[in-house]
């Protein structure tokens, strides 16, 4: 059975155990998304062309995010599994051959971008004159990169054990010293050195380092998870080939979000500026909205894994009910907050009419499809968490590549901007839709599978 330092999954409320672990995780990821919020604002008050140089750094933070993610999300659904199963040392070579993964990974990050800062760059059209400021603050960050990914792994770890609550606390913890660093490494109060764009790459490489030493502290002292990495080649390619299954599709999942991002923008971007404003200031809004769903996500993969590693079918079918009425009530009610709120929120960013005419009308729009995007996120992750990622990966690329572009092709083409917006939410509520069904009929079929299995053993007995 799992370790006692963490409550049980395996029985009591579904929904009790779920909130439970989601509300330190909804400040958690709070925090995190403050990271590039406080960066922002403080590299903005040295001028134009550091806040610009920084800018262009953001899709390449990104994806190695995503990359750490997918690595996470990879680790979590094995460790969780074998967690649930009772088998810890397998919960202890999963997690100790994860970290040595991540350092690789993280080492093999950090060599490409040092070699390729300039050409990258130059690839994604920084002006020569940006190139010097883009690289103090990559070559500072990708030194750090390794405290960007393993810690990414070990708290999902963390997780996958039940044990949300404390990586909230450090998620938060991070956030706050980040927020302290940056000024006085920025500017070079109280003594410290000025170091402008360098220094907010500085303040987020030792804020990372933090999150690095006290998540490896954890697992290596109080959870007692965490030892040398297999020393037998077999061993470590089992361990990692669990791993990358799901890993790699939960990279690809999470790397072809941005990338739509970018042609919808594009499409804005032919109603003027105004209009790409407008879209920013919403999307500005919209993860603060979905904070919630972010949370819930993310713990309801260990959730799941745990509960398929100990075969207990029922809980499994009782949460997609949980997270689909959660889903519906949820989303409906911040669509009808939005609606109600859209016009102030959306003021305290702009008082342009025509940005604020554009936010509002999408926040007046697309919210209502909430409920659906929210349960497309939880599938995704309960397919990870049960290591069958595959419906996962498709499921994401059937709403961005096979629904949405194309709708939101034809609605900006027809209807122009609103047209876009009713493409988004066509395609959140569709594959919302989808989702559900996928879900709902893959752990029919496990526990029909599940049953059968057992019926033919107490037969041959």
């Amino acid at each position: 059975m799992p370790s006692s330092k963490n409550p049980s999954l395996l029985d009591g409320s579904v929904a009790g155990h779920l909130q439970r672990l989601a509300l330190p995780m909804v400040w958690g990821i709070l925090a995190t998304m403050s990271f590039n919020v406080v960066d922002t604002y403080f590299v903005a008050q040295l001028g134009d062309a550091p806040l610009a140089a920084m800018s262009f750094t953001f899709p390449v933070v990104m994806v190695v995010n995503a990359l750490a993610i997918g690595l996470g999300a990879g680790t979590s659904s094995a460790v969780a599994r074998a967690y649930g199963a009772g088998d810890m040392a397998q919960v202890k070579r999963l997690v100790s051959d994860a970290t040595l993964l991540a350092l690789l990974i993280a080492t093999l990050v950090s060599v490409t971008g040092l070699l390729t800062v300039e050409p990258l760059f130059r690839l994604l059209g920084a002006q020569e004159r940006l190139l010097p400021l883009i690289g103090d603050y990559m070559v500072t960050w990708y030194l750090g990169a390794v405290f960007a990914v393993v810690p990414m792994v070990s708290l999902s770890a963390l997780r996958a054990i039940g044990n949300s609550a404390l990586t909230g606390r450090i998620m938060l913890a991070v956030a706050l010293f980040n927020l302290i660093l940056d000024p006085l490494l920025i500017f070079g109060l109280f003594g410290f050195p000025r170091l402008e764009l360098e220094g907010a790459a500085l303040a987020t490489v030792i804020a990372r380092g933090l999150s690095f030493a006290i998540a490896l502290y954890i697992l290596v002292s109080r959870e007692q998870i965490l030892a040398l990495p297999s020393r037998h080649w077999p061993q470590l390619k089992a361990s990692w080939r669990s791993l990358l299954s799901v890993g790699l599709p939960a990279i690809a999942t999470n790397v072809i979000i941005p990338m739509s991002g970018g042609v919808v923008v594009a499409l804005v971007a032919a109603h003027g500026a105004d209009a790409v404003a407008g879209l920013g200031v919403a999307l500005r809004i919209e993860p603060v909205a979905l904070i919630v769903f972010y949370a819930l996500s993310s713990v309801v993969g260990p959730f799941m894994g745990q509960n398929a590693g100990a075969g207990i079918h029922e809980r499994l079918q009782q949460t997609i009910s949980v997270l689909a009425r959660f889903c519906i009530f949820f989303g409906v009610g911040m669509a009808v907050l939005l609606w109600l709120l859209g016009a102030p929120l959306v003021s305290l960013f702009s008082d342009s009419p025509q940005v604020v005419a554009v936010a509002v009308a999408y926040l007046s729009l697309v919210p209502f499809s909430y409920a659906g995007y929210g349960f497309v996120m939880s599938a995704n992750a309960a397919f990870n968490g049960l290591g069958h990622p595959l419906p996962a990966t498709l499921i994401s690329f059937l709403r961005v590549l096979g629904l949405y572009l194309p709708l939101a092709w034809l609605g900006n083409k027809l209807w122009g901007i609103q047209g876009l917006f009713v493409a988004t939410l066509v395609s959140n509520l569709l594959l919302g839709g989808v989702a559900w069904w996928w879900l709902r009929g893959y752990l029919a079929a496990r526990a029909a599978e599940s049953e059968s299995g057992m019926g033919k053993s107490v037969l041959a007995k």
